[in-house]
C-alpha cells in the first residue's frame, strides 16, 4: 500500500513539473463542498459528454416522484416505473442501456448494489430534497468508483453547507392518494465553522396499478466543520420502503386494453374457487448509510480528499405461493389418514442482509495549465441470502425461523486511477485518464431455487481514456474522446450462465458545444463498440429483474442534440433529441427446434429516436410555467426483431407551474408548485418483457416456438400539488 501511495504522489509530481506553478487569487478557489465529487466529475470544457442538473432544476418538479423520473427530460434518457406513477420502483435507461450498466455515486461513494449492479432508488425516498446538484455523464465518462459505466454515470452531491439557518416544511398531495411530507432544517454556520442540517420525509402512494402501494420513510442528517482550507462532513441517511409488488406486468392484452391497472401479484384461488389477493405481497427493505468525508486544501494548488462509507441493508420480499412442492423447500411428505401430502400453500420471505464498506482517497494538483487527480477506491461487500416459510397450510417438518435455503456473496473491488487535463495553449486542452481495477467475487451456499451456487472469479481491468478539446472562440469548442471500459457480470448473470463473460466497450465521442447568453447548443456523435455486451434478453426472472446474456459483437451509433434558446427575456425553448442505430452484429436463436442465424438485429430496449422539449415561460423570477414533452420511438423487448416483442412508441406531455410568494411574516417565502403528468391522457407502456418457449406437446414429434410478452402500463392524466414554507 505504501508503494501505491508513493506511485500516486510521484505521478502527480512528474506531471505537474511540466507546468509553472502559479498561485490563484482566493476568489478563484473552488468550493470545498464540490471537492467531494471532483474525482468522479468532469468540467464544462472536458471532452466528456455530460449534463449538469442543479438543485433549482430538481425543486420545480420534486413533489414525491423518484430521481429517475425527475431526469426524464435529459438527452437520451428513458424512464419507467412499475407502479405507473413515478413513486416506488423506478428505472432509467440511457442510450438504450439498462440501469444495471449505469454507475451511480453519492458524494463519490458507489451506490450501485455490488451483486446486482442495479440502483434501487426506492431505497432513497425523497432523496432529491437533499441533492445540491448532480452530473449525468453519457457513455463511459470519466473513471469513477465502483462498477464501470457502460451507458452513463450519475454522480450526486448532497446538500452544501448553509451559511444561514433555515427551516422548511413541504407538503404535496395528488392523484392515487399520493402525498409527500418533508421537514428540513439547518443551523447555519455556528461560530463560523460548524453546521448541523437534516431532513425527515415520508412519501405514500396507492399507485396507478392496483394495490401497488408505496410507503417510503427516509432521513438525511449531516454535521460539518469548515474553515478556509478544511471541510469535514459526517453524513448519515437512510431509507425504509414497503411497496406492494407490481413487477409482474400485464400479459393479458384484453386487460391491457380494458383493465390496464390489473395487478396479478398476490393473486391466489381460495377453497371455494374464488380469486383473491394476498394483502401483504410486499417488498420490505431498509438501507442505512454512514459517510465521513475529509477535504483538505493545502494551498491554491494542492488538496486531498478522504471518504469513508458503511452501508447496512436488510429486508425481504414476501409472497403467497400456491401448490408448492415439499421437495422445493426441503420438507418431508406427510400422511393424513390414507392421503399422502407433498404440496402446500405457503407464505415465504426471501431475505437479503448485507454490509458494504468503502474507502476513497484522492489527491489533486492544479494550476493555470494543468489539473491532475490521482486516487484509489476500495470496497468490500458481504451479503447473506436466505429464505423463510412464515406460514404453510401443511407445515410438515418445518420449524419456526428455519431457512429453506442459505447463500452468501462476497465482493472486493479495488481501483486506482490518475487523470489529468493539460492546457497546451489558449486553444487546445488535452485529457488523459488511466484506471486499473481488480474485482473479486465469490459465492457459497445455494440459490433461492436450492441449487448449489459456487462462483469464484477474479477480474483485472485496464481502462484507459483520452481526449482533446479545441477552443474555437469564447463561445464554442470542439472535443473528441476515446474511452475503454470493462465490466464484470452480476450475480443473476452467473445464476443463468456460470460461464458468462465480462463485457468490454470502446467508446468514441465527437462533439461541438456552443454557448451564448441567449442560446446554447450541444451536438454530440458517439460510436460504442462492444464485445460480449450483456444485453437484456427480454425475459424477467421470478422477481421481475431483467435477464441478461452475452451478445458477441454489437454497437451503438448515435447523434445527440441538446439546445436552449431564449426567444424573449421571459420565454425560452429547450429541445433535445437522439437518433441512433443499436445492433447485435449476429444473432442466433432457436426457432421451432432449430438454430437460426438472424444476422444483424436490433438490441433490445434501444429506440432509434428519443426527443424531449420544454417550453418555459417565466415573467418574473418568482413565477414559472413549463410545458414538457417526451417522445420515445418504438423498440424491441428482445433481440430477434420479433413483432410480438415490439414496444410501441409514445408521446406524452406534462405541465409544471411554480410560484414563490415573498412574505414578511414568520415565513420568509411560500413556494407553490403544481404538476400535471400526461396532460392528454395517453395510454402507453414504457417497459415490458418478451419470452419464448418450445412447445413439444401440441404436435407430437414437432417443436413449435411459442412467444409472449408483458407490459408495464403507465398512468394516464394525474396531478401533484405542493407547498413549501421556508422560515
Amino acid at each position: 500500500m505504501k508503494n501505491l501511495f508513493a506511485f500516486l504522489a510521484l505521478f502527480v509530481l512528474s506531471v505537474s513539473a511540466f507546468s509553472q506553478e502559479k498561485q490563484k487569487d482566493s476568489t478563484e478557489v473552488e468550493k470545498l463542498d464540490e471537492v467531494l465529487v471532483k474525482a468522479v466529475r468532469v468540467e464544462a470544457t472536458s471532452p466528456i459528454t455530460h449534463t449538469n442538473v442543479k438543485k433549482e432544476d430538481l425543486k420545480k418538479r420534486n413533489l414525491g416522484q423518484d430521481i429517475p423520473v425527475l431526469l426524464n427530460y435529459l438527452p437520451s434518457v428513458v424512464t419507467t416505473t412499475d407502479a405507473g406513477a413515478g413513486v416506488g420502483y423506478t428505472g432509467i435507461r440511457v442510450r438504450g442501456i439498462s440501469s444495471q450498466s449505469t454507475n451511480v455515486t453519492i458524494n463519490g461513494i458507489p451506490y450501485n448494489d455490488a451483486e446486482s449492479l442495479g440502483t434501487f432508488w426506492v431505497n432513497l425516498g425523497d432523496f432529491a430534497s437533499s441533492v445540491e446538484n448532480l452530473q449525468l455523464q453519457r457513455g463511459v465518462g470519466t473513471s469513477t468508483n465502483g462498477s464501470g459505466a457502460f451507458g452513463a454515470s450519475i454522480n450526486v452531491l448532497t446538500d452544501a453547507i448553509s451559511e444561514k439557518p433555515y427551516g422548511e416544511i413541504s407538503n404535496s398531495f395528488g392523484s392515487y392518494n399520493t402525498r409527500k411530507h418533508t421537514l428540513k432544517f439547518s443551523t447555519g454556520k455556528l461560530n463560523d465553522h460548524i453546521e448541523i442540517a437534516g431532513r425527515l420525509s415520508q412519501i405514500k402512494s396507492d399507485g396507478y396499478i392496483d394495490r401497488a402501494t408505496s410507503d417510503l420513510k427516509s432521513y438525511f442528517l449531516q454535521a460539518a466543520y469548515v474553515d478556509a482550507n478544511t471541510l469535514i462532513k459526517a453524513i448519515t441517511f437512510s431509507g425504509k420502503e414497503i411497496t406492494y409488488q407490481s413487477w409482474n406486468g400485464l400479459e393479458d392484452l384484453e386487460k391491457l386494453e380494458n383493465d390496464r391497472t390489473f395487478n396479478t401479484a398476490g393473486m391466489f384461488t381460495d377453497e371455494d374457487g374464488n380469486t383473491r389477493f394476498y394483502d401483504n405481497e410486499v417488498d420490505n427493505y431498509q438501507q442505512d448509510h454512514y459517510q465521513l468525508h475529509w477535504n483538505q486544501r493545502y494551498n491554491n494548488n494542492w488538496s486531498t480528499n478522504l471518504g469513508l462509507n458503511y452501508t447496512y441493508g436488510h429486508g425481504y420480499f414476501e409472497q403467497y405461493k400456491e401448490d408448492e412442492s415439499f421437495s422445493d423447500y426441503d420438507l418431508e411428505e406427510i400422511t393424513i389418514g390414507s392421503e399422502t401430502i407433498n404440496e402446500t400453500d405457503l407464505i415465504r420471505r426471501r431475505w437479503l442482509d448485507n454490509d458494504f464498506y468503502v474507502v476513497n482517497a484522492n489527491v489533486n494538483y492544479k494550476d493555470d495549465a494543468i489539473n491532475v487527480i490521482s486516487g484509489l477506491s476500495y470496497s468490500n461487500y458481504d451479503g447473506d441470502h436466505f429464505g423463510e416459510i412464515i406460514w404453510a397450510q401443511y407445515a410438515s417438518n418445518s420449524e419456526i425461523r428455519d431457512h429453506y435455503y442459505d447463500g452468501n456473496g462476497k465482493k472486493n473491488d479495488f481501483s486506482v486511477f490518475a487523470k489529468a487535463t493539460y492546457r497546451l495553449n489558449d486553444k487546445v486542452s488535452l485529457y488523459g485518464d488511466l484506471q486499473l481495477r481488480n474485482v473479486g467475487y465469490k459465492t457459497s451456499g445455494e440459490t433461492s431455487d436450492r441449487v448449489p451456487f459456487n462462483i469464484d472469479e477474479n477480474y483485472s481491468f485496464f481502462n484507459p481514456k483520452a481526449g482533446v478539446t479545441y477552443k474555437l472562440n469564447t463561445a464554442s469548442n470542439l472535443y473528441f474522446s476515446y474511452a475503454r471500459a470493462n465490466r464484470e457480470p452480476k450475480r443473476d448473470d452467473f445464476e443463468n450462465n456460470p460461464d458468462v463473460k465480462p463485457e468490454q466497450l470502446n467508446d468514441f465521442e465527437l462533439g461541438w458545444r456552443y454557448s451564448k447568453e441567449t442560446f446554447r447548443l450541444n451536438i454530440n456523435g458517439y460510436y460504442m463498440q462492444y464485445n460480449e455486451q450483456l444485453v437484456l434478453t427480454g425475459t424477467i426472472d421470478d422477481v421481475g429483474s431483467p435477464v441478461r446474456a452475452n451478445s458477441g459483437e454489437s454497437y451503438r451509433l448515435g447523434l445527440e442534440v441538446d439546445a436552449a434558446l431564449a426567444i424573449t427575456s421571459k420565454f425560452s425553448v429547450q429541445p433535445n433529441f437522439t437518433i441512433s442505430s443499436n445492433k447485435n452484429k449476429e444473432t442466433v436463436a432457436s426457432i421451432d427446434g432449430e438454430l437460426v442465424n438472424l444476422g444483424k438485429t436490433n438490441i433490445s430496449f434501444s429506440p432509434e429516436f428519443i426527443a424531449a422539449n420544454a417550453f418555459v415561460f417565466q415573467p418574473t423570477p418568482q413565477f414559472q410555467m413549463s410545458f414538457l414533452s417526451k417522445y420515445v420511438g418504438e423498440q424491441f423487448m428482445g433481440n430477434t426483431d420479433a413483432e410480438a416483442s415490439k414496444l410501441d412508441s409514445y408521446f406524452v406531455n406534462d405541465f409544471n407551474i411554480m410560484y414563490e410568494i415573498k412574505t414578511n411574516s414568520i415565513f420568509k417565502s411560500i413556494v407553490l408548485t403544481g404538476l400535471v403528468n400526461n396532460v392528454f391522457g395517453k395510454k402507453y407502456e414504457s417497459n415490458g418483457y418478451y419470452y419464448t418457449y418450445d412447445d413439444t406437446w401440441s404436435n407430437p414429434g414437432q417443436v413449435e416456438t411459442i412467444e409472449g410478452a408483458g407490459f408495464y402500463p403507465q398512468a394516464t392524466t394525474n396531478f401533484l400539488v405542493g407547498a413549501t414554507l421556508r422560515f
